[in-house]
């Protein structure tokens, strides 16, 4: 009887830790098709957009380290990481863009496939899914302060955030494809 109940425990261990591997979401290509897709909207932005950043100075330095570590992570690790990176990034084009020269149309739809993305990951995961990193976090804050807030949400800013959001979700997507690659 107690080798039944340790041979379930140790199936069970086995199931949840496949689980992120065997996530339809992923496995589907629904990810990379939401991928290309925000990864487009972000591109039709600059596209859209009449800034220039050439001389303006990048004040807050990109995470590489972060990604360095969760690179070495387990892969409901890194998928976690990046479900936050998403969710991060909605809550960031939620702030008033009224300055850039977007279409809201376009920036509706990169909040909704990104918030989207983010809670498929985060199904795929279960209780993994909650876990969040402090410094990516406090990263975000910095660009929401040091980048938004004092540029005035101006449209040099937004265009700022709008390359470093995407260098993010393009990390944040090998990311996701180490995971699948290792299967």
């Amino acid at each position: 009887m107690l080798s039944r109940i340790l041979l379930v425990c140790l199936s069970l261990r086995v199931v949840s830790a496949a689980s992120s591997l065997s996530c339809r979401w992923i496995t589907d290509h629904k990810f990379r098709q939401h991928s290309e897709n925000y990864l487009e909207l972000l591109d039709t932005m600059a596209n859209n957009s009449t800034n220039s950043t050439e001389d303006a100075e990048d004040t807050v330095s990109f995470p590489d380290h972060l990604y360095s570590q969760v690179s070495k992570a387990s892969a409901e690790d890194k998928l976690a990481f990046t479900a936050h990176v998403l969710n991060k990034t909605a809550v960031l084009f939620e702030e008033d863009h009224s300055s850039a020269s977007w279409e809201e149309n376009t920036v509706e739809n990169l909040v909704n496939v990104v918030t989207q993305q983010a809670d498929e990951l985060r199904s795929c995961i279960g209780s993994h899914g909650h876990k969040k990193n402090k410094k990516l976090h406090m990263y975000f804050q910095r660009l929401s302060s040091h980048v938004l807030k004092r540029m005035g949400h101006s449209a040099e800013a937004w265009e700022l955030i709008r390359k470093e959001v995407k260098a993010h979700l393009m990390r944040a997507n090998q990311l996701v494809s180490s995971v699948l690659s290792t299967n």
